[in-house]
Formats: structure tokens, C-alpha cells, sequence
């Protein structure tokens, strides 16, 4: 099964890092990463610019509205995600405690099973990458 595990944080506190703060839990996170990158089950990591680089289309009466930044302000925002390939939630569970324990920025992890859909490839539904 695939998952995608979003991570939200107080972005003041890790758009705050000097680079050699950055640079120590990026370390960190990798190490608790690498034996999950060498048995082939952590799949695409992304980590998201400020809110203040987001733009929001909203559904509007007539047409979309686009506005700048995110549609509800919040204290903890999604700042990234992980996805990985796991038999079990206790798998998924346990790198996410990992994680948690060497990253001071995020405060939670929220763990959802996904599927993958390709647009030109309509009605294939994959559940492992």
C-alpha cells in the first residue's frame, strides 16, 4: 500500500534556521530516511515554500477566484510530505515516530493512504509504486 505522510509545522520556526541549523536536521532526517531509500520504500519527498509563495484557486460563483497565499490562516501549515510504500500502518507509524523524534520544526504527521492515478492512462488505479 502507498501512504503519503504530510508533515505540519509552525512555519515561522523553520523558515527561521540559520543554514547550519537546516543543515543538522536535514542530516538527521536522512539518516532516519536512508534505510528506508535502500529497501526501495520511500518514495518522492517534497518540501513546500512559505505560505507566502502560495497562490489558492477557490471555487467563486461565477468562475475561480485566485488569491494570493493560503485560504485559512493556521499555526501549524503543511510544509512537505513523504510517500512510501508499506505491508502495514505500524510500518508507516513507526518511520513517522522516527522522524518526529530528529525534526524540532514539525509538530504532527498526518498518514493517509493514496493511490496513484495517470491522467492519460484513464481508469488505472496503482497501489504500489
Amino acid at each position: 500500500m502507498l501512504y503519503a505522510i504530510l508533515c505540519y509545522a509552525h512555519e515561522e520556526t523553520v523558515f527561521a534556521w540559520s543554514k547550519e541549523e537546516e543543515e543538522a536536521v536535514m542530516g538527521k532526517l536522512m539518516e532516519v530516511q536512508e534505510p528506508l531509500m535502500k529497501a526501495g520504500k520511500l518514495g518522492p519527498v517534497g518540501r513546500l515554500m512559505p505560505t507566502t509563495a502560495a497562490t489558492t484557486v477557490r471555487k467563486g460563483k461565477e468562475e475561480p477566484l485566485v488569491l494570493d497565499g493560503p485560504f485559512a490562516e493556521t499555526k501549524e501549515v503543511l510544509l512537505g510530505f513523504y510517500t512510501m510504500e508499506a505491508d502495514t500502518l505500524d510500518e508507516v507509524v513507526a518511520f513517522s515516530k522516527k522522524l518526529s523524534e530528529v525534526n524540532p520544526g514539525s509538530s504532527s504527521y498526518e498518514i493517509r493512504p493514496f493511490y496513484v492515478f495517470h491522467p492519460n492512462e484513464l481508469g488505472k488505479r496503482e497501489t504500489s509504486t
